[in-house]
């Protein structure tokens, strides 16, 4: 009768002892499938994320190259709104400095500076503020810093480089 007890003992910790296993190893499964998707998750929000900074620099782009194209078009001698281009300036001008704030909203604090130098500068170009200098002259050194601070802030950070180095083992 003891051998009998016995082996209902063992086999019931060999049960439990099988259970608890399977439980531990499910509950790994799950804590790494959690880990998985909080890393897709992540990856997709910083995909997401880049998207609209992209956007918001490309639409940045195309207010500034809007703006520029109106210094250029601006009617000399200044006077009244001749031939509209005033009517037409004002938006453009609302347009630059709305995309500027949302680049300084969605896009790295490293570009706030540039944007606005950058888009100061085609104001003054805009109204010509600039006295005798030419437009293209006048932007150049604001346009090249913006441009470089916004592939800087899209190349995002820059990881280390770690040189792994294979052990060589004597083959036997």
């Amino acid at each position: 009768m003891a051998a009998d007890l016995w082996t209902s003992v063992v086999s019931l910790a060999g049960v439990a002892l099988g259970g608890g296993l399977t439980a531990l190893a499910q509950r790994a499964t799950q804590r790494s499938a959690e880990r998985v998707e909080e890393r897709r998750q992540a990856v997709a929000t910083t995909e997401s994320r880049r998207a609209e900074q992209i956007e918001a620099l490309k639409e940045f782009v195309a207010c500034a190259q809007a703006a520029e194209r109106a210094a250029y078009r601006r009617p000399d001698p200044w006077g009244d709104d001749e031939d509209g281009w005033m009517t037409q300036t004002g938006p453009v001008m609302t347009a630059l400095w709305t995309a500027s704030g949302q680049v300084t909203l969605l896009c790295d604090e490293a570009l706030i500076e540039p944007v606005t130098t950058y888009g100061r500068a085609l104001n003054a170009a805009v109204w010509r503020d600039i006295g005798d200098v030419e437009v293209n002259e006048h932007l150049e050194a604001s346009k090249s810093a913006f441009m470089s601070a916004a592939r800087t802030s899209l190349a995002g950070p820059r990881r280390p480089k770690t040189h792994r180095t294979r052990s060589r083992l004597p083959l036997l």
